[in-house]
């Protein structure tokens, strides 16, 4: 029921861990919060303004701090053991809903700021509001999850399958590359060896991207998404054409009626996440892998059927042969998965494909709450909220750092991480990077093409029996020195996500500065290689601003 309406029960605020009062004050941003009203909270001394008798100014304090949902009903418990209630349960009497407390009018406002909100109509709105569980601030819970682990409306780059995309914060968006299909959109078939604007969307605005094996796909702050490349599936691996090769952007007009937040790309299919959180998928249905029926070729985008129905959904990440989901409710994030179960990289505790979304339990067991998914081209990845780091599926190559090349069909805390805070993790094929709140970088898995970032000296990059040690896997999180010694905070890493190319791998760092290292015999490093040069083993500038 929605909390907030005429007539309804009081707001039920979600995740208000009971703690000591002095703990949740001292709690960053709430101490600057509470110096910076503390005059406005007596009734006693000369001077004092109490926020009861106008609490415009709350508001104003409380949208201008910036503060995320979880801040905002900290703040809100903490005034109410206070016994300083402020109009935090009563109706403010407020535009654009007199009936909301101030809390929930400063998460709808700082909600209004959010660029794939704005446009949304009121019916829109309200439903988001229903399907988040009937408050504002889990609206903003869901939104800013959304902006955290897909990097939404911030710069990124994406290493693709032989190809990279790179998007700088204004929406411009670079390409280079292997370009065999058109996947990189500039109008011609011939590879690009440096980072290249794609003149056509001049005008337009992207958020996100996303590349596959000879596709590319784009979405603009619109909710609108541009494809080009081959036109279906499992045809760009092996050499063959399709039917058509589409050179330019082009809108998919079948997903004109659905505003897309997130694109995935798979081996044999395409998933799309909708601003309301629902899944959408193309093709591999013919037999029920995704719930639903198709050719490999089909462009009609068909709703991820089952336990995701009516459940918001955060962040989609697709593997080879599968789909995993991370989920919100108000209680917290979860991960679902669906697909090809081979390895275990389905998080179930077994080898068997799942036709419909489930819940991976595991997370339950082990009380980690997730933050941010990832899937490998075998294996898959989690961050939790603590910083905890999980790992499953095929271990070849050590790529769930667990210190062998055992599977694990269960999600597992990589135990050698302790003492490191994760904030971000992504996954390739047979490889793992992981960042720090730091802004270090950790990787381990698969060292071909010099993608993991392990640069030993001259001296120590023959071993006693003559072989480069460059190229060894790492069988557990190995801090990246290559890119410590940058001196950059390191804010993103993406990497190829494709068993049929050599990998490559970017650091995007904070100040806007795109560092690129692995295979680059395609261009798609963005520098320029040396004679008989087929990768970079150390990380170079990209001549490209992203900031």
């Amino acid at each position: 029921m929605d909390a907030s309406s005429r007539g309804s029960q009081a707001i039920q605020y979600h995740n208000i861990v009971e703690q000591q009062l002095s703990a949740v004050i001292a709690t960053s941003p709430l101490r600057k919060f509470l110096r910076a009203t503390r005059q406005c909270l007596g009734d006693s001394s000369p001077g004092d303004f109490p926020l009861a008798s106008n609490p415009s100014v709350l508001l104003h304090v409380l949208t201008s701090c910036n503060f995320s949902s979880h801040d905002l009903a900290r703040l809100e418990a903490s005034f109410l053991l206070l016994g300083l209630h402020i109009g935090f349960r009563q109706p403010a009497n407020f535009a654009p809903d007199n009936e909301l407390s101030v809390t929930e009018l400063a998460a709808l406002d700082m909600c209004q700021k959010r660029a794939i909100f704005r446009p949304m109509t009121s019916h829109q709105r309200q439903e988001l509001k229903r399907r988040c569980g009937g408050s504002w601030k889990l609206v903003l819970k869901f939104l800013l999850g959304g902006e955290a682990c897909c990097c939404r409306e911030t710069s990124l780059v994406v290493a693709g399958p032989g190809h990279s995309i790179a998007v700088t914060s204004k929406g411009n968006v670079y390409t280079f590359g292997s370009n065999s299909y058109g996947q990189l959109g500039h109008g011609t078939t011939q590879e690009e060896w440096r980072p290249r604007l794609i003149r056509s969307l001049q005008g337009i605005r992207i958020i996100q991207a996303a590349a596959g094996a000879g596709r590319t796909m784009l979405i603009s702050d619109a909710g609108e998404v541009f494809a080009f490349g081959a036109d279906s599936f499992g045809e760009a691996e092996f050499g063959a054409p399709g039917e058509n090769v589409v050179t330019t952007p082009r809108l998919v007009e079948s997903l004109r009626g659905i505003f897309v937040v997130q694109a995935a790309i798979g081996k044999f299919f395409t998933a799309v996440l909708s601003r309301e959180g629902r899944v959408y998928t193309f093709s591999w249905g013919r037999d029920g892998k995704l719930g639903h029926h198709t050719e490999p070729n089909d462009v009609e985008p068909r709703p991820l059927l089952g336990a995701l129905e009516n459940v918001p959904v955060v962040q989609i990440a697709a593997g080879y042969c599968y789909l995993l989901a991370l989920a919100f409710q108000p209680t917290g994030m979860s991960v679902y998965s669906v697909g090809c179960g081979l390895g275990g990289k389905l998080g179930h505790g077994s080898k068997a494909d799942e036709k419909h979304p489930r819940l991976i339990e595991q997370f339950v067991h082990l009380n980690l709450q997730p933050m941010v998914v990832a899937a490998g081209a075998w294996h898959a990845a989690v961050v939790g909220q603590d910083g905890r780091v999980c790992t499953w599926g095929w271990g070849r190559y050590g790529c769930l750092g667990h210190g062998n090349e055992e599977c694990e069909a269960f999600p597992k805390v990589i135990e050698s991480l302790k003492g490191i805070k994760a904030v971000y993790v992504a996954t390739g094929d047979y490889t793992t990077f992981i960042l720090s709140d730091a802004g270090e970088v950790y990787s381990f898995g698969c060292g071909e093409s010099a993608n993991l970032g392990h640069v030993a000296d001259v001296a120590a990059a023959v071993d006693a029996q003559g072989s480069n040690n460059r190229h060894n896997n790492v069988l557990s999180p190995s801090l990246v020195t290559s890119l410590k010694q940058l001196n950059e905070r390191v804010v993103q890493i993406s990497l190829t996500n494709s068993i049929y190319w050599n990998a490559h791998t970017f650091a995007l760092t904070e100040s806007g500065k795109l560092y690129a290292f692995g295979a680059g015999d395609k261009g798609q490093l963005g520098v320029e290689l040396l004679a008989n040069q087929t990768e970079k083993e150390k990380p170079e500038l990209v001549d490209i601003d992203l900031s």
